[in-house]
């Protein structure tokens, strides 16, 4: 049974990915309507992996089973907005996308993290 903390944070964790998840939904909605074509299609790419992993969050982070699972859960997290964040971030303020490739390393490492975490339990 995971602690008071764990719990705060699997909480924490799945409100995060409600967020993203919605916040995606307005990013692909501005992608298709309002972006120009080569732009909304990097756009969608970033709401895409944020909707995913929203909803991988949500889903997964109340019932993670220990610190090694949250961990991958917080890796997920910290991966998703490193990657589509970069993504978004050019396109709003011109900001560069060289944190784009950490999030998506991230991302591949929380996954792996967290299928180690459910073998291990």
């Amino acid at each position: 049974m995971p602690g008071c903390g764990a719990l705060r944070l699997g909480r924490a964790l799945a409100a995060c990915g409600a967020i993203l998840a919605a916040g995606s939904v307005a990013l692909a909605a501005y992608a298709s309507h309002v972006a120009a074509a080569e732009e909304g299609s990097r756009l969608m790419l970033a709401a895409v992996f944020a909707f995913g992993h929203g909803v991988a969050l949500a889903a997964l982070a109340p019932r993670a089973p220990g610190r090694v699972a949250l961990a991958a859960l917080c890796m997920l997290l910290a991966g998703v907005l490193l990657f589509s964040g970069s993504l978004a971030g050019a396109h709003f303020h011109g900001l560069p996308t060289r944190l784009a490739p950490f999030g998506g390393v991230l991302m591949m490492a929380g996954w792996l993290l967290h299928a180690a975490a459910a073998l291990r339990d």
